[in-house]
């Protein structure tokens, strides 16, 4: 797959220089999470690696005060169950509690359902949240919008069965980083356009939207750092395959290629300065803001792609990570 020709754009731009304090967690994230370049052909020898290095929840959830239990739910129409891992406390509190729907990151080619449920851990602690974290099918062998299709069967399911979760059908998110930010912008273009359950809102980290990679921060960001564009280009092309580039791209795979972001659920949107992500972040946002929409965007200095969970102590982590505990507060009225 090539990409689109480009239309008078300089040969390559100046990366915006990383926060001191953020490199020593970026060369952890490379060392731990990119050892393999992910190329068409490395794309199973990288999920094999991410499986290796992701802790069984067993062990993620040992002496917390959580319980969890996995399950099977009907998938899309036509296609296989979805399984999912319920997160939720240890001692149920008496009023419906608010829910996250949590979509994993890794490309949508890589990763597990695991691979985010440590946040889900803290929130039950802290919040009294229930979660319910997805097994979504993976690119190539299923292309998008197998992902979304997948992520929203989960959203209807969580819905249709908020007695039994204990939940408030109206305190629903979505959740996601990197990849999992892209897919929950696609369970909420989803959902308002099928009529279907209703969102609180949106968490878009660092969010994965356009297959289209041509973006200044794409440039910026190409042979280096987390996440550069040349694994972005992998995994665009296995998601959307001879579609990419093309009008024939869905928003549900690819929501940037949404033409109305008209009555969304309201969105958080946080990312880096200094990452492949950072423009097609903005531009979502500033879209949502033209139609009336709400929409709350942080650009963290300095920082790479998902910096705050490889650099949690740093100072613009801690900022970062109090202004998603403040929307999060607001949009699921959880108090002080």
């Amino acid at each position: 797959m090539t990409r689109s020709p480009e239309s008078h754009a300089p040969a390559s731009y100046a990366p915006v220089p990383y926060d001191p304090e953020l490199v020593d967690g970026l060369d952890a994230f490379l060392r731990l999470v990119e050892i393999i370049p992910l190329r068409k052909d490395t794309i199973h020898a990288n999920r094999a690696h991410f499986a290796s290095i992701i802790p069984p929840m067993s062990v993620q959830a040992a002496g917390r005060e959580v319980a969890w239990e996995d399950r099977a739910i009907p998938g899309p129409a036509g296609a296989p169950d979805v399984e999912i891992t319920i997160v939720r406390p240890r001692v149920a509190r008496s009023e419906p509690a608010p829910a996250v729907l949590s979509i994993h990151g890794g490309g949508m080619v890589l990763g597990t359902r695991f691979f985010g449920t440590a946040e889900l851990i803290d929130l039950a602690e802290r919040h009294g949240i229930v979660s319910v974290a997805v097994e979504y099918r993976l690119a190539p062998e299923h292309p998008g919008p197998a992902q979304a299709e997948d992520c929203y069967a989960a959203l209807v399911w969580m819905a249709e069965h908020a007695d039994e979760l204990g939940i408030d059908p109206q305190r629903i998110i979505a959740s996601g980083m990197s990849a999992g930010g892209g897919l929950s912008a696609a369970v909420a273009l989803m959902t308002r356009d099928r009529g279907g359950p209703r969102l609180a809102g949106q968490l878009l980290g660092c969010p994965m939207l356009d297959d289209r990679n041509e973006t200044v921060s794409a440039r910026q960001y190409d042979g280096f750092g987390a996440w550069d564009r040349n694994n972005n280009d992998t995994a665009w092309d296995a998601i959307a395959g001879a579609d990419r580039f093309s009008d024939r791209v869905s928003p549900y795979t690819a929501p940037a290629r949404a033409s109305d972001l008209s009555g969304l659920a309201p969105a958080f949107i946080e990312v880096g300065a200094a990452e492949t992500f950072r423009d097609e972040a903005v531009d979502y946002a500033s879209r949502i803001w033209r139609t009336g929409g709400q929409a709350e965007l942080h650009v963290w200095a300095g920082g790479y792609h998902g910096f705050n969970g490889f650099s949690p102590d740093a100072v613009v982590s801690r900022a970062a990570n109090a202004a998603r505990e403040s929307w999060l507060r607001r949009v699921l009225s959880l108090g002080s």
